[in-house]
């Protein structure tokens, strides 16, 4: 190492020191002089050496160029929301619920921290350096804002470790404290322009900014909360979530102060109670408490239901009310056939964001509240995200206001609606009614389901409302010159949608049984579904009791697949579909048998994106195939299969001769 060299390796120690004294530890350990007067040093030094310029330089924090938009990415690990309780009583639900899977433990821990009011971000750290930073998306896939992530001045760009692993993951949350966001509406409003409705906007707004030198200026704030050690070979493997957030804070990251792992649910109780009256306090933006189970085992023990982890929850503070009038009640048709009453306000200002519409849930719920039409009534947003109405002022009742009352015909079909025994919504039971038509084909479309690009709300729309389809089965019959007959569409956009139809008859059996909305039947319910019985006749077999006696399905799931099964226009919805070519049982294993030993002995190292596998999807089908997948490149690494942006794991495998093979090349040795 020369002597340029050295000086600048120093100094980026330096200033990287500075960095975190000054922006995590609130405790500066030099002057802005002295830190400016480094800084030119550096970046004098790398001008005139550009070879010597690194991806973890204090440099590089803001040296992006503007990007032209944000490329979509898929997240390595899922991003998966919580589920929310609203008071204490809930919260001890969810407890019970977990205890009931896996049996009560008196010793159980549990971690409670602030939930921070901000937008969440998924980190990639390889080999200790900072190579993503993507948003949240639907949690499955965000947007790649690297560029932006790289201001953040509490986000370090190097890990501070001596040996860090091949890849670290990292989630958090981005915010904007109360002092900056006033900072920057002030500005805004001596330019003439409208300022932010609240920190979280704002906040979401800059991290979406294609000029990082602009995200920079505002001076957004991380914490972190949650870390994926992704190395099998590093001893840097926390066992429970307190031990996480302890070793973040050793990698240089914020991680929030006011955090406790109870040893009770009363504590997680009175640590919830005390921010809520303390959080006014917080120079920044808090809407509950997040609890978790501390140990890692114990977590793996619960898993995941299809939207949430079963070992967290996160219990909200009262959401913000507001008084507006209700001007008019109008009900909606749902995929299922439910009949849903919503109400039409005046519009109202509530936690940042205009509310015109609020659910009224159903006909008793109506009548518990007593409202009318023209009352004034008070709004709240349910879980920050869901208006509704909580009560009714009737000293505000004006002489004119009108009871309202369900209707009994289907604003849709016309057809007598009906409440079953014990349920407190009225349904459309008519399976061709058209809103329960264009709820099901949208939902057989969807990504999760069947993945027909080109299929969506507008295009069902005009399907149903032309009757060129009166039947999921019926899309798989459509032609060209149906769609060009529809306005507005084209001979090449028919084209891609009749193909993009027939390409969705190679879903698996556990999609389609997914894409057929049955009730209470999600998307990791259905996988489990198509595990266990691999055949639809099968499935359609089985009675309540051989349902429900399955890992996560309960009863009211078993019973809601066997009813769906002894419906007639069910029965021939499947026979229907099965004629037409879909996968209504899983692939045999021949297939598998066939490639067990291909890659046998063979160690495969994963970088960058791939075309059309995941991480996991590639991982999967090299362990199927004999093969090995390990996390960091070796002399006993024998491929490294190289996607899009790859990482440094490319440059080791140049270092050490390691054959490079794509996607493509993959595919073709696991069927060679």
């Amino acid at each position: 190492m020369n002597k340029v060299q050295k000086r600048v390796q120093q100094l980026r120690q330096q200033l990287q020191q500075a960095d975190y004294a000054y922006y995590v530890q609130d405790n500066p350990i030099m002057e802005d002089e002295v830190y400016d007067k480094l800084y030119r040093e550096l970046q004098e030094l790398e001008q005139k050496h550009p070879e010597l310029i690194t991806l973890d330089s204090p440099t590089q924090r803001i040296g992006g160029e503007v990007a032209e938009g944000f490329e979509s990415v898929k997240h390595h690990i899922p991003l998966y929301s919580l589920e929310n309780a609203f008071d204490v009583e809930q919260l001890r639900e969810w407890e019970q619920r977990w205890q009931n899977q896996v049996g009560k433990d008196e010793t159980v821990e549990y971690v409670g921290e602030l939930k921070i009011d901000g937008n969440a971000l998924a980190l990639t750290y390889e080999n200790g350096i900072l190579v993503r930073g993507a948003t949240r998306g639907d949690g499955e896939t965000g947007e790649d804002i690297t560029q932006n992530v790289r201001t953040i001045p509490t986000i370090p760009l190097r890990l501070h470790l001596n040996e860090p692993p091949a890849r670290v993951e990292v989630r958090g949350e981005a915010f904007l404290p109360h002092q900056t966001f006033e900072q920057i509406n002030q500005q805004r409003r001596d330019k003439g322009e409208s300022g932010f409705a609240n920190p979280r906007n704002a906040t979401s707004g800059t991290l979406r900014q294609f000029d990082p030198k602009i995200v920079a200026k505002r001076k957004l704030d991380f914490f972190a909360y949650t870390l994926y050690v992704v190395d099998d070979n590093s001893e840097l493997k926390p066992q429970t979530q307190a031990a996480s957030l302890g070793l973040l804070e050793q990698m240089g990251f914020k991680v929030n102060p006011h955090r406790q792992v109870c040893q009770s649910l009363q504590q997680v109780e009175d640590f919830f109670h005390y921010w809520e009256q303390q959080r006014g306090s917080l120079p920044y933006d808090v809407d509950g408490v997040v609890v978790k189970i501390n140990s890692y085992q114990l977590q793996q023990r619960l898993g995941f239901t299809q939207k949430f982890p079963r070992w967290a929850i996160a219990l909200k503070f009262p959401a913000e009310q507001a008084p507006t009038q209700l001007k008019a009640i109008t009900v909606n048709v749902g995929r299922t056939g439910a009949v849903t009453p919503l109400a039409h306000l005046e519009p109202v200002s509530l936690a940042g964001t205009t509310v015109q519409r609020a659910s009224l849930h159903n006909q008793d719920f109506i009548q518990q509240l007593g409202v009318k039409i023209g009352d004034t009534v008070v709004v709240r947003k349910a879980g920050e995200i869901i208006p509704e109405i909580v009560r009714v002022l009737p000293e505000l009742r004006p002489a004119d206001a009108q009871a309202f009352t369900m209707p009994t015909a289907c604003p849709e079909c016309g057809s007598q609606l009906v409440r079953p025994e014990g349920e407190a919504i009225i349904r459309c039971v008519n399976a061709s009614c058209p809103a329960i038509l264009r709820g099901s084909l949208v939902h057989w479309a969807s990504r999760d389901a069947m993945d027909i690009q080109g299929l969506g709300e507008k295009m069902v729309e005009a399907l149903v409302t032309r009757q060129l389809v009166h039947s999921i089965a019926d899309l798989y019959h459509l032609t060209v010159e149906d769609l060009t007959a529809l306005e507005g569409v084209g001979n090449k956009l028919a084209s891609n949608l009749v193909s993009a139809i027939a390409q969705s008859k190679q879903q698996p059996w556990s999609r389609v049984l997914y894409g057929l909305g049955i009730r209470y039947v999600g998307k990791v319910n259905a996988e489990t579904l198509a595990t266990k019985f691999p055949t639809v006749e099968q499935l359609a077999r089985a009675s309540i009791e051989d349902l429900k006696v399955i890992e996560g399905i309960g009863e009211e799931i078993a019973r809601s697949v066997y009813q769906w099964f002894r419906i007639e226009a069910n029965q021939t919805l499947v026979q229907q579909l099965q004629a037409v070519g879909l996968n209504f049982a899983q692939k045999q294993d021949t297939e598998t048998t066939e490639t067990a030993n291909s890659l046998a002995g063979k160690t495969f190292v994963l970088t960058g994106e791939l075309p059309n596998l995941t991480r996991n999807e590639a991982k999967n089908l090299i362990e199927q195939a004999g093969g090995k997948v390990t996390s960091s490149v070796s002399s006993k690494t024998d491929y490294v299969v190289v996607g899009e942006n790859p990482g440094s794991k490319q440059q080791k495998a140049e270092q050490l001769n390691i054959p490079q093979i794509n996607e493509q090349q993959l595919q073709e040795m696991l069927q060679s």
